[in-house]
C-alpha cells in the first residue's frame, strides 16, 4: 500500500468530524469538489469506501468507522512532528463569554493542542462587552463571544437561544417582583433579561449578582432566584420556567468567532476551533 496523503486524511477527518462537506469545506478554507477530490484519492489508496454520502445525511461506513481514530492519531502524529522542528512555543490567547462557555470547551482545547503542541494556550473568561474591548486593544488573539453588535470581521459559529431558568422548587408569586440573580451589572445577557421583563411591564429584583456563570448557577440551583440562561448551557437539574412564570420570550443572539490573525499557521488554529465548536454543537443537536 503506498502511503497515505496527509491532506487527504485531514479531509476525511473533517468531513467526518462535521458530517457535512460544505462545513469541512469551510474549515479547512477549500471548496466542496476539492474535498471530495482528497476524500475519493483516499478511498481508492485504501480500497475502501470510507463516507456513506446521501442528498439528506453525510455519515461514517463501517469501514470509515473502523478507520477514524487512526486516521486522527496519524494527523496527530504528523503535527507533532512538525512542531517538533520548532523550539519556540507560540503563546495563543483566547477569550471566551463567560454566557458561552459550555461543555464544547474541552473539545475545543483538545482539538487546538492536537494541532499544535507547541502553543501555550491561555483562555480568558469574561463578559462579551470586556473581551471585546480587550480584542479591540490587541491583548487577545482570538474572541468567542455572544454577537454585541454588526462587525464584519466576526464569524459565525452558532446561533444562540435563551431561556428564563429555575430551580423545580422556585416559588414565585403572582404580584411580587421576580427574583433574578445575574452576572455583574455590565453583562449583555443581564441586560436583555431586564429589558424584556420593563417592556412586559413586570417588576423585578435582583437578589444575587456573580463574579462568574457558575455561581450564577449555584445560585439558581439553590433555589435563590431564576436566570437568564443560553439553553445550551443551563444548569442541571433547573426548568425553563417562562410559561410557569408568563415571563416574556426572549431574543435569539448568535455566537462568533472574532480574530485578526492573518499568518497561516494561526488561521489553521483558528478554523480548528471554528470546527470543533461546530461539531460538539451539531452533535449535541
Amino acid at each position: 500500500m503506498s502511503a497515505l496523503d496527509v491532506e487527504a486524511v485531514q479531509a476525511f477527518v473533517t468531513i467526518a468530524n462535521l458530517q457535512s462537506f460544505t462545513r469541512a469545506a469551510d474549515a479547512l478554507g477549500t471548496t466542496q469538489g476539492a474535498i471530495s477530490v482528497k476524500l475519493k484519492r483516499l478511498e481508492e489508496r485504501l480500497g475502501h469506501k470510507l463516507i456513506e454520502r446521501t442528498p439528506r445525511l453525510v455519515r461514517l461506513s463501517a469501514q470509515g468507522a473502523v478507520f477514524v481514530e487512526a486516521a486522527r492519531e496519524f494527523l496527530a502524529a504528523h503535527d507533532r512532528a512538525l512542531s517538533a522542528l520548532t523550539s519556540t512555543r507560540r503563546r495563543f490567547t483566547l477569550g471566551i463569554a463567560a454566557h458561552v462557555v459550555g461543555p464544547e470547551v474541552p473539545t475545543l482545547l483538545a482539538r487546538l493542542n492536537a494541532h499544535d503542541p507547541s502553543l501555550t494556550i491561555e483562555v480568558r473568561l469574561d463578559n462579551s462587552p470586556k473581551l471585546l474591548e480587550s480584542f479591540d486593544r490587541g491583548e487577545i488573539d482570538a474572541a468567542i463571544i455572544r454577537r454585541e453588535e454588526d462587525r464584519r470581521d466576526a464569524e459565525v459559529l452558532a446561533p444562540e437561544d435563551f431561556g428564563w431558568f429555575a430551580a423545580p422548587d422556585f416559588e414565585h408569586r403572582p404580584g411580587e417582583p421576580l427574583r433574578l440573580a445575574a452576572l455583574s451589572p455590565l453583562c449583555g445577557v443581564r441586560d436583555i433579561a431586564i429589558h424584556a421583563l420593563d417592556a412586559a411591564g413586570i417588576p423585578w429584583t435582583e437578589v444575587f449578582l456573580g463574579g462568574g456563570s457558575s455561581v450564577v448557577a449555584d445560585a439558581v440551583s439553590a433555589g435563590l432566584a431564576t436566570a437568564v440562561f443560553s439553553c445550551r448551557v443551563a444548569p442541571p437539574g433547573t426548568l425553563e420556567v417562562s410559561r410557569k412564570f408568563g415571563l416574556p420570550t426572549l431574543p435569539s443572539s448568535e455566537i462568533v468567532l472574532l480574530s485578526t490573525l492573518s499568518d497561516q499557521q494561526s488561521r489553521k488554529a483558528l478554523r480548528t476551533i471554528a470546527a470543533a465548536f461546530r461539531e460538539h454543537r451539531s452533535t449535541a443537536a
